[in-house]
């Protein structure tokens, strides 16, 4: 029994020898993604049509109208709503990368939910949820001009 247990702490110690380098040389905390998305399936704006907001009616997506764009992979409801979308993908993509516009504001990283949004000037706007959003509409230009202020640089605050 002890041989087996020499054996792996020899194990161990080697691998650790080989992984501390690598441990000690790597980032403690990476920078941001530019668009924010689910870990589970890469979807800006959780998988929302992000053309069908500027129409006053946001709707999900499907997978068989798909591009990916920063990174992210993009889902809309038609063929003409994707073509649009690559026609100028920069007029369509949710402001702060789709973050939530009033922490973006705060100096602060969040998901933004397509459930809360805003469309204003041409732009979307994603907050975290309903209260948030109550919060944005009371100071919407001010704080669109902090969040302006903020962005891109809070990626890698």
């Amino acid at each position: 029994m002890i041989p087996i247990l020499n054996v792996m702490k020899k194990l161990f110690l080697t691998v650790f020898a080989l992984l501390m380098p690598i441990s000690i040389s790597a980032p403690v905390w990476a920078d941001e993604p530019p668009i924010y998305t689910s870990w589970r399936d890469n979807l800006g704006a959780g998988g929302y049509d992000i053309v069908s907001f500027y129409s006053g009616a946001p709707r999900k997506g499907k997978a068989e109208f798909a591009t990916q764009y920063m990174g992210a992979n993009w889902q809309f409801q038609t063929q003409a709503n994707l073509d649009l979308f690559g026609t100028n993908p920069e007029a369509f993509l949710p402001q702060y990368g789709g973050y939530c516009a009033w922490a973006v504001a705060k100096g602060k990283l969040a998901k933004g939910s397509p459930d809360y949004w805003h469309v204003e000037d041409g732009k979307l706007y994603l907050n975290y949820n309903k209260r948030i959003k109550k919060r944005w509409d009371k100071r919407r230009e001010s704080l669109i001009d902090k969040a302006d202020q903020r962005w891109p640089g809070i990626l890698t605050d």
